[in-house]
C-alpha cells in the first residue's frame, strides 16, 4: 500500500455501493467517496503548489472534511490540522510557523493577507464536482502525510511529521488489538482536529467500514439517541465526554450496551471510572494510551480490568516500551522513571524544531514526557508528567496519585494537581477540583489526610466551576497556575 487513498480505489472497485460515510441521514457510497477524493486531489494538484506542500485544514467536522483529508493524501500534500474554533490569530500563528502554502477555512474566517486561504463552501464543492478526475498520482509510503500538533497553540507549537507508512502501521494496531475494521459502523463523535478522532475515522474508511458523522457539541442523551438510531457499533470518546455519560441513569445508558467497541484516549481515567464505564456503558471497553508523535503505546483491555484497573495496560502490537532514568538506563520492575517507546508508527522528529526533536527523539526512542512504572508482566502504570513532578523537600511527588485520590471522593468530578513555590520546602502541592456536588474544602482536606502521607497532602485546594481546556480536551494548566499564589 503506497498511499492510504489506494484503499478507497480498491473499495470503489470491490464494494462500490457500501456506505462509506453517513451524515444527517445522507449516505455516501465508496464509489461516490473515491470519485470525490480523486476530484479533490485533481483540484489541488492543478494549483502549482510545491511538492509535499503543507495545507492547513480549519474546517468543521463534516463528510467533506473527511474527503478533503483523503484527497490531500491522494495528491501527496501534507495535512496541517487546525481547530476551526481557533481565533484568526491562532490560525495565522500556526500557519506561519509551519510554512503552510494554503489554509482551507470556513466562510466566517478572515485571515491576514499574507496567509493564502480558500473558503470551503457550497460553491467550492460545486467547482470540485465539475472536475474530470485525474486517475494517476505517484507517491510512496515515505511520502509525508500529516503535521499533527502536539501542544495546541500554547507556547511553541510542535508538529511531528508523519508519513503514510506511519499511519498504515497505526491502522494495523486498530485491526490487531482493537478489532476496529471494515465490519464496523463507527460513530465519529470527537472532532476531526483531535488526533484520535481523525485517526479512527480515517482508519475505518481505509478498512471499508462506515463512518457516521455526529460531531460535537451535543448533550449526552443526544449522543445516546444518535447511536441507537444509526445502529452504530463502535465509538471513540475522550474522558470528559465519558464522565458526562456516567452522570446519566442506567435506563438512559442502556442503548450503549449494544456497542461492540468503546474506546477512550487523550487522558488517563481513574480505576473507578474504568470499572463504571465497562459495567454501565460497554462491556468491550478499551483504554488506549497514545501520543500524537507515535500513535498507540498500550491498551487496557476488558480482560485486564479485574486485576490491573490502575494500569493503562500492556504495549500494543510491534511497540517496545521501557522505563529509564535520566540518562537512559533501564530501571527495574516497579521503579518510577521516564517512559520511552519505539515502533513502526512513531514519527522521526518534529518539523522545523531541532531542539524539541533532540529532547524527545533519542537513540531510536520517543520520550512522550510521562513518568511511569513497568511491572514484570509488561503492564504500564502512569505516575504523571515528568515536568509536572513536584519536588517537595527533596522528595518526588507524582500529581497523578493525588489527582486519583481526590477523584475517589464522590463529590469530585475532576482534579488537577501542580507544584507551587514554597519558602520552606522549595515546592508544595496545589490542587484544583471541579465538583459534581457541594462539599467544603475542609472535608476534602480531611479526605486527603485519611488517604495520603503528610508530605503528599495538598497545601492549597481551589474549587473551580469548570476546568479550562484546549481544543483537544486537555486541561490548560497555565490558566490554573495563574490562580495560584506566588508562593506558600
Amino acid at each position: 500500500m503506497l498511499n492510504l487513498a489506494d484503499a478507497l480505489t480498491s473499495h470503489a472497485r470491490n464494494i462500490p455501493d457500501r456506505e462509506a460515510i453517513v451524515e444527517r441521514g445522507t449516505s455516501f457510497s465508496y464509489g461516490a467517496l473515491a470519485e470525490r477524493v480523486l476530484q479533490i486531489a485533481t483540484y489541488f494538484s492543478a494549483k502549482a503548489l510545491p511538492p509535499h506542500a503543507i495545507i492547513g485544514v480549519a474546517l468543521r467536522d463534516t463528510a467533506l472534511h473527511l474527503s478533503i483529508l483523503y484527497g490531500l493524501a491522494r495528491a501527496g500534500f501534507v495535512i496541517l490540522p487546525m481547530d476551526c474554533r481557533w481565533t484568526a490569530i491562532e490560525k495565522e500563528r500556526v500557519a506561519r510557523h509551519f510554512g503552510a502554502s494554503l489554509v482551507l477555512c470556513e466562510s466566517s474566517d478572515t485571515l491576514a493577507p499574507d496567509i493564502a486561504t480558500e473558503i470551503v463552501d457550497r460553491d467550492w464543492l460545486s467547482r470540485i464536482e465539475g472536475l474530470r478526475a485525474t486517475r494517476s498520482f505517484s507517491s510512496s509510503g515515505d511520502t509525508p502525510l500529516l503535521l499533527s500538533l502536539s501542544s495546541g497553540t500554547t507556547g511553541r507549537p510542535k508538529g511531528p511529521l508523519i508519513a503514510h507508512k506511519h499511519f498504515f502501521r497505526r491502522f494495523m494496531t486498530h485491526w490487531i488489538n482493537l478489532g476496529l475494521n471494515g465490519r464496523q459502523r463507527f460513530m465519529s463523535a470527537t472532532p476531526l482536529y483531535f488526533g484520535g478522532g481523525r485517526t479512527f475515522a480515517m482508519s475505518i474508511l481505509f478498512s471499508g467500514g462506515t463512518v457516521i458523522m455526529n460531531p460535537p457539541p451535543y448533550q449526552p442523551l443526544e449522543l445516546i439517541a444518535a447511536i441507537e438510531q444509526t445502529a452504530a457499533t463502535s465509538l471513540f470518546l475522550v474522558p470528559t465526554t465519558l464522565r458526562r455519560l456516567l452522570e446519566q441513569n442506567d435506563a438512559a445508558l442502556a442503548p450503549l450496551q449494544k456497542l461492540d467497541l468503546l474506546i477512550s484516549s487523550g487522558a488517563p481515567l481513574t480505576p473507578p471510572e474504568r470499572r463504571d464505564i465497562k459495567q454501565r456503558l460497554c462491556r468491550n471497553f478499551f483504554e488506549y494510551y497514545a501520543s500524537t508523535e507515535g500513535g498507540g503505546i498500550s491498551l487496557l483491555a476488558p480482560e485486564d480490568h479485574a486485576r490491573h484497573l490502575d494500569s493503562v495496560g500492556r504495549p500494543i502490537f510491534a511497540v517496545d516500551v521501557e522505563v529509564v532514568d535520566d540518562v537512559g538506563n533501564a530501571l527495574p520492575s516497579g521503579a518510577v522513571g521516564l517512559l520511552r517507546y519505539r515502533g513502526p508508527g512513531v514519527a522521526e522528529g518534529y518539523y522545523r524544531d531541532e531542539e524539541a526533536s533532540r529532547e524527545a527523539f533519542r537513540d531510536g526512542w520517543f520520550y512522550p514526557g510521562d513518568l511511569a512504572a513497568l511491572d514484570a508482566r509488561g503492564y504500564i502504570f502512569l505516575r504523571g508528567r515528568s515536568k509536572d513532578m513536584i519536588l517537595r523537600g527533596g522528595v518526588n511527588i507524582y500529581p497523578a496519585e493525588i489527582e486519583a485520590t481526590l477523584m475517589l471522593h464522590p463529590a469530585v468530578a475532576e482534579a488537577a494537581v501542580f507544584a507551587v513555590p514554597s519558602v520552606e520546602f522549595g515546592e508544595e502541592v496545589a490542587a484544583f477540583v471541579q465538583l459534581r456536588s457541594a462539599i467544603n474544602v475542609t472535608e476534602l482536606r480531611q479526605w486527603c489526610e485519611d488517604k495520603l502521607a503528610p508530605y503528599k497532602r495538598p497545601k492549597v485546594v481551589t474549587v473551580v466551576e469548570a476546568m479550562p481546556r484546549n481544543s483537544a480536551g486537555k486541561v490548560r494548566k497555565s490558566e490554573l497556575l495563574a490562580l495560584l499564589p506566588a508562593e506558600v
